[in-house]
């Protein structure tokens, strides 16, 4: 598969989910695509020190004590009439529960994609795909209330956290973190309470 996010805007009215499985049935290798302001997305494949690195946040968590700490799952967020507003699997997260039977059953009804109001705390590594995670994930997490975002810049060679999510009317591309921590690749992050610093020596001098 293409290093290069491969993004088409969604110009029917099939549903995304339904729309996403049909791009994951039509495709030769395994693939989870995404569904981010109207736009479908297949993500890049990324690099195994991509995959290491994002791997490593989340065992930073779980070591920390937060063993709601997981990578893998998709979620979705909706608008307030109940349609589909975006379909994102994080590369890192931080749950507020284990999955309880309603969430079992909304994963079920939507087809493998759990609410996103389980998330506390969602996390990002950019590969080639830096402009999605900088612009329309950042302002989905924000549009929806995640608290924190991790985000690691692999391009600037930065590492951030955003806090203080903001929904200026109704319009979700609107959306924004009004606070932003930032800190140089190898530098530690600090976090909001009750989170760890962490520590991003694993992406120093990366390339993509």
């Amino acid at each position: 598969m293409s290093t290069e996010p491969f993004m088409e805007t969604v110009m029917t009215q099939q549903d995304p989910i339904d729309l996403l499985i049909a791009i994951e049935e039509a495709s030769v290798a395994p693939i989870r695509p995404e569904y981010i302001e109207g736009m479908a997305i297949v993500p890049p494949t990324p690099n195994d020190n991509h995959n290491d690195g994002a791997f490593k946040l989340a065992v930073q968590f779980f070591n920390a004590g937060f063993e709601l700490a997981g990578m893998g799952n998709g979620y979705r967020a909706a608008h307030k009439d109940g349609r589909t507003m975006a379909l994102v699997v994080p590369d890192f997260y931080l749950r507020r529960r284990e999955p309880t039977e309603l969430d079992e059953s909304y994963r079920k009804a939507h087809k493998g994609w759990y609410p996103i109001d389980m998330i506390a705390l969602v996390g990002e590594v950019t590969f080639t795909n830096h402009e999605t995670d900088t612009g329309p994930k950042l302002r989905t997490y924000a549009a929806v209330g995640v608290p924190v975002y991790v985000l690691v810049n692999r391009n600037t060679k930065t590492a951030h956290c955003y806090t203080d999510p903001m929904l200026p009317g109704e319009d979700p591309t609107q959306a924004y973190y009004a606070s932003e921590v930032k800190v140089d690749l190898g530098e530690p992050l600090a976090l909001p309470d009750p989170y760890p610093t962490l520590g991003t020596a694993s992406f120093r001098g990366t390339a993509e």
